[in-house]
């Protein structure tokens, strides 16, 4: 290279998670003192590219809604640091963080819930802005009206209330008020779970849209991969507060190298009724993150387990460039 040549800056990644942890403590006896902590999220980390979308999936239980839920401050993190466009979220005090939620927003599960019944929704929307002291009045509305048609609602639909709304509508709402602060970051928490599979398939394609048109980064939380392989480009896979394998969606699906990852992608139905796919049982139950199982959290469930699995923790490791998994049975111990 000519040395007058500049060199290709480095991108650093929107959101990097290193090294975090949320452990809930456990209170008993006469005096309440913490007898022992439930690991819900233990030792995680990840980066998250600038306009990418993360999925994360797992069973119900595994700490998916709790690590983003870290992730945001919305749950205090135990220890680890968070950064987000290169400043340590987990560090900053209260008005930081306030001024730092205008680019971080969250889509919770159940739109109904997530929405005050007793307030119009222009309200329920507007409300950040004047959180933030953003703009006057007729700037708030204009800000909500275009949120609203950002989503294919009207602005005659800004004086009614959530209940005189579907389920695919109050979602959309829910999308708008995260968008009405212009953010860069979004956690999906189960966005699409509550509706039914025609509305999912419209919400799914409108969160694309919006990424592509605002440039928006997203960590999706699901269970269901079917939904996870149409929108995400990278796939983190977790199990009892831990990430077991990551990698891009192509090669995770085409390639998945985790037991558990195997167990999980041979549930999904095939549409061809021609078509068949071994199925992957698993025996037993999902260990208690308050007493997680020694070396491989997966072991006790796992038809490949040797006794290195049972003494040491697997890393997560580097497989190929976008490929890492923690599988004693893949890095070849000896």
């Amino acid at each position: 290279m000519n040395e007058n040549t500049p060199a290709t800056p480095v991108q650093t990644p929107l959101v990097s998670v290193q090294h975090l942890k949320k452990y809930f403590s456990v209170q008993g006896g006469l005096f309440e003192k913490t007898k022992e902590y439930v690991k819900a999220v233990d030792d995680v980390s990840f980066d998250i590219e600038r306009g990418e979308t993360l999925g994360l999936v797992g069973e119900s239980g595994c700490g998916k809604t709790t690590l983003g839920r870290a992730i945001l401050r919305l749950t205090e993190p135990t220890s680890g640091s968070i950064c987000f466009k290169d400043r340590d979220i987990a560090k900053l005090d209260r008005a930081q963080m306030k001024e730092m939620r205008r680019c971080m927003q969250v889509v919770f599960q159940d739109p109904y819930s997530s929405l005050d019944p007793r307030v119009v929704i222009g309200d329920s929307i507007q409300r950040g802005l004047n959180v933030h002291h953003i703009g006057d009045a007729k700037q708030r509305k204009e800000m909500v009206i275009d949120a609203l048609r950002k989503v294919g609602l009207q602005e005659y639909h800004l004086q009614r209330y959530p209940y005189e709304f579907s389920g695919g509508q109050r979602q959309r709402i829910v999308i708008a008020r995260a968008l009405v602060l212009q953010p860069e970051f979004i956690v999906c928490d189960e966005p699409v779970s509550a509706l039914d599979v025609s509305i999912q398939s419209q919400v799914l394609n409108l969160l694309k849209t919006l990424q592509q048109e605002l440039n928006l980064t997203y960590l999706f939380i699901s269970h269901n991969l079917s939904v996870v392989e149409h929108i995400s480009n990278r796939v983190a896979v977790m199990y009892l507060g831990k990430i077991v394998e990551m990698a891009g969606k192509k090669e995770l699906f085409n390639n998945p190298l985790h037991p558990y990852t195997q167990a999980l992608l041979s549930a999904i139905p095939i549409a061809d009724p021609k078509a068949r796919r071994k199925r992957i049982i698993l025996t037993g139950d999902v260990p208690s993150p308050l007493n997680p199982p020694a070396g491989c959290r997966f072991h006790p469930r796992c038809p490949l387990a040797r006794e290195i699995c049972t003494r040491l923790e697997p890393e997560l490791s580097q497989i190929n460039d976008k490929h890492r998994v923690a599988c004693w049975q893949v890095t070849n111990y000896e």
